[in-house]
């Protein structure tokens, strides 16, 4: 636990703690939270906080969020560490806020890793945040809809805190090279291609990306003028990668989605895992690839092996859950798994076909056979009527038409002989065939 007013400043602090911002116009990202008119910039502008829960990933402005509206709101601010703090520890200091109440000085209280305290421990805040005793702002990684006491989720509001987008993290890195805070104070030769780079790196992580240029300038070369040159071969060595040749917003970044995709397609799974690769660690978002592997699923494999789909979204999941770096194995499977799949473009092409006649046919009427009738009325006019109820039946046939009359045995699902869809294929020349036997 740590407690005390902001920004105690030291030479010896890291670059990130050094140039925490002190106020919302230093502060980077989050406009859909803090930009002018936004909600959260009004609560802190216009003091009107209550207790609140930051979640979002590491690196994302949660703690400076917290320090930025006790040093607005002029509140005495206490940092909680959830990992080392226990009930014996909370009870005092909320017994110390509110003895604070009392003679008129408010208290923060923030909690870096709320999801890490048990019931008890979030419990033992619950009455304190009733009484007005404390504010309280909670940190976390986690949903907090699980992780986060209904009770005192209840007296909170939530603010989803989004990743740095990179054209941020530049902002930032530029500012701390010019920042007296930074190195504002010396001589520093980086290029902009260099900061991008870094910021990239970072994945969303002002922390990170911050760390990473200090860490790039603390080892660049110092010439006889001062002057500090940074490389790209001492920025290479410090990130521990190449700069690929990728951009996320050019032409590259589609050639190589499009290389992943068409590698699959081939049933290539060595050449679809290396242009996975060519992506993430060139700092591609790893839910931007998962959503692409999950369109291949349908689009390509379909139902010649229904597994697909499940492990694209598990991979999906598994992405969102956990990030960069450990969910590239998650994306990798899935990627090898949709590569060696039968491979079935029906239910694409089924789609396409529908979608032509729906748009030409949008005010076809629903035959009144397989019309709802919850009313009277709806009954007098027939809706319903006629209507066979398959799992009457022996067979869970029935001859019904449910097309419209101007689409009367119009077929879109044509499986192929791959996969499953050997099986499916048959199923369905056998469902056709009854049915016209039963007409």
């Amino acid at each position: 636990m740590e407690q005390g007013y902001l920004f105690d400043s030291t030479k010896n602090q890291p670059l990130a703690s050094r140039l925490r911002p002190r106020n919302l116009d230093e502060f980077v990202g989050q406009t859909h939270l803090i930009g002018e008119g936004k909600v959260l910039r009004k609560l802190i502008e216009n003091d009107q906080i209550t207790s609140l829960i930051f979640w979002g990933p590491p690196g994302v402005g949660k703690t400076t969020l917290a320090r930025i509206i006790a040093n607005k709101t002029n509140s005495k601010f206490i940092d909680f560490s959830a990992v080392t703090s226990g009930i014996k520890e909370i009870r005092a200091v909320m017994e110390q806020a509110e003895q604070n109440r009392k003679i008129g000085e408010r208290t923060i209280v923030f909690v870096d890793e709320i999801h890490r305290f048990n019931k008890a421990q979030q419990d033992a805040f619950l009455p304190y945040v009733e009484k007005g005793s404390i504010i309280l702002i909670g940190a976390t990684t986690e949903n907090p809809s699980f992780e986060v006491n209904s009770a005192l989720l209840s007296r909170s509001k939530v603010f989803v805190l989004q990743s740095l987008k990179t054209e941020d993290l530049v902002l930032l890195l530029k500012r701390a090279i010019t920042d007296e805070r930074g190195f504002g104070n010396q001589k520093i030769n980086i290029t902009d291609e260099m900061l991008e780079i870094i910021a990239k790196f970072a994945n969303g992580d002002a922390r990170g990306a911050l760390t990473t240029l200090e860490m790039v300038i603390l080892n660049g070369d110092v010439d006889k003028e001062g002057v500090t040159h940074v490389t790209k071969e001492s920025l290479e060595q410090c990130i521990s990668k190449k700069s690929l040749l990728y951009d996320k917003n050019g032409e590259e970044h589609y050639n190589i989605i499009s290389a992943l995709h068409k590698s699959m397609r081939n049933s290539d799974p060595d050449a679809a895992v290396y242009w996975l690769a060519r992506m993430l660690e060139a700092g591609e978002d790893p839910l931007y690839i998962a959503r692409r592997v999950t369109r291949f699923a349908s689009e390509d494999v379909g139902l010649a092996d229904p597994h697909a789909l499940g492990i694209a979204v598990a991979a999906y999941q598994a992405c969102h859950y956990i990030g960069m770096p450990e969910c590239c194995d998650a994306l990798a499977e899935a990627v090898i798994y949709l590569s060696m799949a039968p491979k079935s473009n029906a239910v694409d092409v089924a789609y396409a076909y529908a979608r032509t006649d729906a748009i030409k046919h949008l005010a076809e009427p629903v035959p009144l056979v397989i019309r709802n009738a919850p009313t009277k009325l709806m009954k007098e006019l027939n809706y319903g009527k006629g209507y066979q109820y398959a799992h009457d039946t022996e067979e869970k046939l029935t001859s019904m038409q449910c097309l419209p009359d101007s689409l009367k045995d119009r077929e879109y699902y044509k499986p192929t002989e791959q996969g499953l869809e050997t099986k499916y294929k048959a199923k369905l020349e056998q469902i056709k065939q009854w049915k016209k036997e039963h007409q």
